[in-house]
């Protein structure tokens, strides 16, 4: 799973997590059902704001949820995850970026796709999620084309781009495409006044997206000797900070034209989540919430006391399921990503995520003070002091 979102559940909150992890399900399961089981591989991280976007301007209707099955990546558990034209539309574009991505390796001859066989396999695949993409688009009604044309102008301007070019040109097909993908989410939501602002927000970031991958790959781009829009440009790190956070700004600027029905999740990942994203890119992050972190609740021991172990589960796997259930696990990334039930004894653990960069609220004095770290005004609609806004 990629993407420059990856919230931290610390900072979401019991309520915001889960409503996250139903649109990340709910995204992996549209496209399994539309798609085929081997296109759940594109799931990714910012392609599930299409489906958050989507519903926090309509608002929860009970269609739009349903009980999945047990899955691996929730411990072989059943959970309430998204439906609807908010999650086909994010594996639509989920799939004709992913596409573009796997093409853009085969062109660049990245690790095994620089073989011939494996080059060619890859294209078929590509070529298979860029159909799939395109049927998908047409079913809730936004045409995909503009993304297919982005992409392929995205390859002309990398091949005229020098020392000296605008890095804000070589970011304009990302911008672009987003924008169109964001604001087809007031469409579906039937909300066509934010159609506008949604662009405007989509177009920054995707310029925010673009800058930080090439942030994050510059170091192994040079050593691999492949192309790099900053090194290409040369484009100093402080111009794409200072870029990078003149579009958090903007962001969060222009959602504040959008109205939304329950806007809670979408604030938090496009208000509060973007600029950890920057820190993260940037190297500048600090993690509030180690294994050892105090949280905002602390027990009757004393402040910042550890919370009480769990009880002990009595339902134990024997050792074939447990190993069976561990496989699983290890082989989705739930052990790395997420929360997950031990395989054997059913505890609930924290996967190596938990010692993620995931920021720090002591800049605002207490963590259930969260809200105020956005500055100017920013009204986050928190209910409670739980961080969940």
């Amino acid at each position: 799973m990629f993407g420059i979102v990856r919230p931290c559940r610390h900072r979401l909150g019991e309520g915001l997590s889960a409503q996250w992890m139903a649109h990340l399900c709910g995204l992996c399961l549209a496209l399994r059902k539309d798609h085929g089981q081997f296109a759940r591989i594109v799931t990714n991280y910012d392609g599930l704001l299409l489906s958050v976007l989507t519903e926090a301007q309509a608002g929860p209707a009970p269609a739009g949820r349903r009980t999945a099955g047990p899955c691996p990546l929730r411990g072989m558990r059943t959970a309430s995850v998204a439906q609807g034209e908010g999650a086909r539309l994010a594996a639509a574009v989920s799939l004709v970026l992913a596409s573009a991505k796997v093409r853009d390796h085969v062109t660049d001859g990245d690790g095994l796709l620089a073989r011939r066989p494996v080059a060619l396999a890859a294209r078929r695949v590509a070529a298979g999620w860029g159909r799939a993409g395109e049927r998908g688009g047409f079913a809730v009604g936004f045409d995909t084309a503009v993304l297919v044309d982005a992409v392929d102008r995205q390859a002309g301007l990398e091949a005229l781009a020098g020392p000296g070019t605008p890095i804000l040109a070589v970011t304009e097909p990302t911008e672009t495409a987003t924008a169109a993908a964001f604001a087809h989410t007031a469409v579906l939501a039937g909300r066509p006044g934010n159609a506008a602002p949604l662009a405007e927000a989509g177009r920054l970031f995707g310029r925010l997206a673009h800058l930080l991958d090439a942030v994050e790959d510059q170091g192994a781009d040079a050593a691999a000797g492949t192309w790099n829009p900053l090194t290409a440009t040369g484009t100093p790190l402080t111009e794409a900070r200072r870029l990078a956070d003149d579009a958090v700004r903007g962001v969060r600027l222009v959602l504040k034209d959008v109205e939304f029905t329950d806007g809670r999740l979408a604030h938090r990942l496009l208000v509060h989540e973007l600029p950890a994203s920057v820190d993260r890119a940037f190297g500048s992050a600090a993690c509030a919430h180690g294994p050892r972190a105090a949280g905002p609740y602390a027990p009757p021991g004393g402040p910042g006391a550890p919370l009480p172990p769990e009880p002990p589960r009595r339902d134990r796997r024997g050792l074939l399921a447990g190993c069976a259930v561990w496989m699983g696990l290890a082989c989705t990334c739930q052990m790395c990503c997420g929360t997950f039930e031990d395989p054997w004894t059913r505890q609930r653990r924290e996967g190596l995520c938990a010692q993620c960069d995931c920021g720090d609220c002591s800049g605002c004095g207490d963590c259930c003070e969260c809200c105020s770290c956005c500055g100017d005004g920013c009204d986050c609609g928190c209910d409670g002091c739980d961080c969940g806004c």
